[in-house]
């Protein structure tokens, strides 16, 4: 999750609100791609997930990280919570989950050779104290009660509040991981164009890159655990937001509902102050409970927005939520899938030429299917395998277009990167149907045997 937002004057008018996202507008030729994802880190003799502090410990993985690969340090309170560099970061999710925010790259090429060395450097670090990192959109095994909770003032928070607006907050927050990606947008309209394709088809994602059959040790009956969980959290802030599709949608739309999204915490000097449930409207009109006669600044506004979970979210770029954490090679694969049509403009319009006639409960069960049955999903006449078949031809298309070489020109394109979501078209399987065929197979119902096959 983000760290703290800095750098934004007081807000003294409503308009700044919209302006702050129109602000990331860029011409195309600035456009850049962002990769992130979660792992779990466990230790490998007894498969418990890693603790915060110890000498075989998160906190272990980030020292190594900052004294042998030149990462600063990013403390809160005295502990070390996260590492910058090269304008890329590395953070930890609530329940100890590593996640790398890679740094915005011109290519796919350059940013799967930054995933490729983080996850280097990350298993240099890891196997020297005994623990391993495995890419999985839900924790297989491990219980609540395993789970430590990471020393971050906004996690405490979070975790109280999760409590109370959803059924499955603090699995979330602990026992789920996922891989995104952040892409830039133009001027209004093409955002707004950007976000109706990334909405309706986050399920083609999910469906693609379920990989999450597992929960509490046992076969959960869903291929992504992950995006069921996201289902049950908060509705004020989830969901496949059906407004995003009204005539009018643009930056004051989203601010609009951004506002009326219940707020977590005000960030000041180094603390998170408890604003649990209060409005940022009243905040605007210096009524806030947590910081009464006080007004907001625009860094509190960034970081509210960072509090909004939907399967598609505006900031100053657009975040594609809806795959699981993964194997290696599908790290490269979603922003690749994304990328190819959002970044050309004939594969974002035939994109939308798919989608636009579906309504919102047909996204919505899109949705729910994909969870549940990943590339098997049928939502009334709406084959899953044959739509993500002609999705991923248009993001291959896309990406053949903007022909960005690799490898000092011997890779002629990205298209490449899309090879590990071709095969499962081919073979009808995704991870989870991998995971489940050797569950029932070859590792006779043992679990365990996840960790070693399945590791970084």
């Amino acid at each position: 999750m983000s760290i703290p937002q800095s750098g934004g004057g007081p807000i003294e008018r409503h308009e700044q609100l919209a302006g702050y996202l129109e602000a990331g507008c860029k011409p195309k030729e600035d456009w850049r791609i962002g990769t992130e994802h979660e792992k779990f880190g466990y230790c490998r003799d007894t498969h418990k997930p890693l603790p915060y502090d110890g000498a075989r410990s998160i906190r272990a993985i980030l020292e190594g990280l900052r004294d042998r690969h030149g990462w600063a340090p990013v403390d809160e309170k005295g502990k070390l919570i996260g590492l910058t560099k090269d304008g890329a970061n590395i953070s930890l999710e609530p329940g100890g989950q590593l996640e790398l925010s890679g740094a915005p790259l011109e290519t796919i090429h350059q940013t799967c050779d930054e995933v490729n060395d983080h996850l280097q450097q990350v298993k240099d670090i890891a196997d020297e104290i005994g623990a391993g990192f495995i890419g999985l959109g839900a924790a297989p095994e491990w219980r609540h009660e395993d789970m430590p909770l990471m020393p971050k003032g906004r996690y405490a928070l979070m975790d109280a509040y999760m409590q109370k607006v959803g059924t499955m907050g603090r699995v979330m927050m602990r026992r789920t991981c996922t891989v995104q990606v952040n892409l830039d947008f133009s001027t209004e309209a093409d955002m707004v164009r950007k976000m109706r394709v990334a909405l309706a088809l986050q399920p083609v994602a999910t469906a693609l890159f379920a990989n999450s059959p597992f929960f509490e040790g046992k076969v959960n009956g869903h291929k992504s655990w992950r995006s069921r969980v996201w289902r049950d959290l908060d509705a004020d802030r989830t969901g496949m937001l059906p407004f995003v599709f009204d005539e009018g949608f643009g930056f004051e739309a989203w601010a609009e509902y951004a506002l009326d999204v219940p707020m977590y915490f005000v960030y000041r000097d180094g603390e998170y102050i408890d604003a649990l449930g209060q409005s940022f409207r009243d905040f605007l009109d210096g009524k806030l409970p947590a910081l009464p006669g006080e007004t907001p600044t625009l860094s509190d506004w960034a970081d509210h927005l960072t509090t909004v979970f939907p399967e598609a979210r505006v900031k100053k770029f657009i975040e594609m939520r809806g795959a699981d954490g993964g194997p290696w090679r599908r790290l490269c694969a979603l922003p690749a899938f994304w990328v190819g049509l959002m970044y050309d403009q004939s594969a974002l319009d035939a994109s939308w030429d798919l989608v636009k006639g579906w309504d919102a409960e047909t996204r919505e069960a899109l949705r729910v299917a994909a969870s549940v049955d990943g590339l098997a999903a049928k939502v009334g006449d709406i084959d899953m395998h044959a739509l993500a078949s002609e999705v991923v031809a248009l993001s291959e298309g896309g990406l053949a277009r903007r022909a960005r070489p690799g490898a000092g020109g011997m890779i002629p394109d990205e298209t490449h990167f899309l090879n590990a979501l071709k095969e499962s078209l081919d073979s009808g399987q995704v991870p989870a149907d991998e995971l489940l065929a050797r569950y029932h197979g070859e590792w006779g119902g043992d679990l365990g045997r996840i960790y070693d096959e399945y590791s970084y």
